[in-house]
């Protein structure tokens, strides 16, 4: 995969809103070193950034058509967008599912099959929690019973000192 060509095509899709931008780039760089720092196998770890990249993709759509950016709305129009996204980059068939199916569930924090969904949750709530100024009580819960990496629980206990 690309990621700098899928980044630009994800930039030009989200084009005016730089929030959403700096959103998913941030997600992008915490999947990235939490895989890194995991050892994931190389397919797992393109996976994982593929899908950091898009994760969010559906926002505009699901506001759109349901009025609302919620997660279940971002995982229903998700995907459809992320499959469009990912056709110039010749993406094997199973890549491309895989990729789509994260997408169509990183706001569902049960049934974790693997090492790309956790991972991609755990880099989507270290930005959400700064990003929404969660609480210290709010933080420790979510990673208590989400957080599942050493490299995810360092990183969130560091940045929010917890």
């Amino acid at each position: 995969m690309n990621i700098p060509k899928l980044i630009e095509a994800a930039v030009a899709y989200d084009h005016g809103d730089p929030r959403r931008i700096q959103h998913f780039l941030k997600v992008y760089a915490y999947a990235d070193l939490i895989g890194q720092l995991e050892h994931l196998a190389p397919d797992t770890q393109e996976i994982l950034v593929t899908a950091a990249v898009l994760h969010d993709i559906g926002i505009h759509a699901a506001e759109e058509k349901y009025g609302s950016s919620s997660g279940k709305y971002q995982e229903l129009e998700g995907p459809a967008i992320a499959r469009k996204l990912l056709e110039p980059f010749s993406s094997s068939s199973s890549f491309t599912d895989r990729v789509c199916w994260l997408i169509g569930h990183h706001h569902t924090y049960t049934g974790i099959d693997g090492p790309d969904y956790q991972i991609l949750l755990e880099a989507d709530f270290l930005v959400n929690a700064y990003e929404d100024q969660l609480d210290a009580d709010a933080i420790r819960t979510f990673r208590d019973k989400v957080f599942r990496t050493g490299s995810g629980i360092s990183l969130l206990n560091t940045h929010f000192d917890i």
